[in-house]
């Protein structure tokens, strides 16, 4: 049986137009999201290169196998761009284009001095499954601590790629599938088109499965950043409290809390207005995000109130990093309309106790009366839970 090969390349044409349409809007809907545009080109150049291909038997050959197929294998090197910026590595334009340009010439000397189409296949196979396998070991790897699957479903059809590709062209070489012309291939070399369509179509799905999965996780980091500041809010606060004091307990680990509270942030609200206000909580979080270790936690889980997770930290440490941090606030002075707006915190310290810290709420309690106790001593210091006489506890 012998099909249409212009026919063959309407259908990848309408293929590749469709998934570049979707792709399109797709970009135009999340801007900043990369990898699509990468993925929006790869299909539209496929498209082209298809469009081109079509020619074949209408108009001069040259245009259809240098120009269509050149166009096909550099949209295969832009799906493994967007793969590579998709997980943050350089995008490798020089290896694309010298894979193309290699391709053509190849492509170009088996057409105009030595004619033999069974080897342009070959070549045109070795031109797309070099980009593929590379991007197929890339969505392969474990990358932000899982594999997604429509990485997955991705490289399984880039490997059925591959495979198609590397089987038409030990088929072609063998010659035993038949004759086979410039605008009528015969119907093994027909279907291995067709399976490759229903590859590269099923591949974009798994990038589109890819994107979703990576806005899906962006949202749900969002809800748990705090809008103004850019660091934890009060419900990762209270996530990450709880998992510290399950810890705590299973390995008798204690950590420390502090609560902070910057000093007459309502009279700065009142007297030069909300948006200086904002600008004093976002130095005062830059400077005290600059003392904190790695591994501690920062949040704002109120309006000018903030907390401090400073985990396997003992009393006497947790004392020294809140005397660092009522430092570094003196040190702040907030330039607004002419007015120089100094800033001081008072702490609130709690350490983890198998009494005090027996579920999270209970040792945030603890960390608040300290902080009150602070403010009731004048402002501008820090008080620890565990030093706080006992009818001071009570007052507070």
């Amino acid at each position: 049986m012998q099909l249409s090969v212009p026919t063959i390349y309407v259908v990848i044409f309408a293929n590749f137009l469709a998934l570049s349409l979707v792709w399109l809007h797709f970009t135009r809907s999340y801007p900043n999201f990369v990898a699509a545009r990468y993925w929006t080109a790869s299909t539209s150049v496929a498209a082209l290169g298809a469009l081109f291909s079509f020619t074949r038997g209408l108009m001069n050959p040259l245009l259809a196998i240098l120009v269509g197929n050149g166009l096909l294998i550099f949209a295969a090197g832009l799906a493994w761009m967007g793969v590579r910026r998709f997980y943050g590595q350089p995008v490798p334009w020089r290896g694309n284009i010298a894979i193309t340009i290699l391709s053509i010439c190849a492509l170009g000397l088996l057409t105009v001095v030595y004619d033999d189409i069974r080897m342009r296949i070959v070549v045109y196979s070795i031109g797309q499954c070099i980009p593929l396998a590379i991007a197929t070991t890339e969505l392969l790897s474990p990358r932000e601590g899982r594999r997604s699957p429509g990485a997955k479903l991705a490289a399984i059809m880039f490997v059925l790629l591959v495979f198609t590709h590397g089987l038409r062209s030990l088929v072609s070489m063998s010659r035993v599938d038949g004759a086979i012309a410039l605008a009528d291939f015969n119907g093994f070399q027909a279907a291995c088109l067709l399976i490759m369509v229903f590859a590269g179509m099923m591949a974009n799905f798994g990038f589109v499965l890819m994107a979703i999965d990576r806005l899906r996780a962006e949202v749900a980091d969002l809800a748990l950043i705090d809008d103004l500041t850019g660091i934890a809010n009060r419900r990762h606060f209270l996530v990450r409290l709880s998992e510290a004091c399950a810890r705590a307990s299973r390995a008798n680990e204690p950590f420390a809390l502090l609560i902070l509270d910057l000093d007459g942030f309502k009279a700065i609200n009142d007297g030069s207005g909300h948006a200086a206000g904002d600008e004093c909580l976002r130095l005062f979080t830059r400077a005290v995000q600059s003392r904190l270790r790695v591994d501690d936690l920062f949040a704002r889980t109120g309006g000018d109130e903030f907390c401090v997770i400073l985990p396997a930290t003992s009393l006497s440490d947790a004392a020294l990093v809140a005397r660092n941090l009522i430092k570094a606030a003196r040190k702040i002075h907030v330039s607004w309309n002419g007015l120089q707006i100094p800033l001081t915190t008072s702490i609130g310290v709690a350490i983890w106790s198998s009494e005090t810290g027996r579920d999270a709420e209970k040792l945030i309690a603890a960390a608040d009366k300290a902080l009150y106790v602070a403010k009731k001593q004048g402002r501008d210091r820090l008080a620890v839970y565990e030093e706080i006489p006992e009818r001071l506890r009570e007052t507070a």
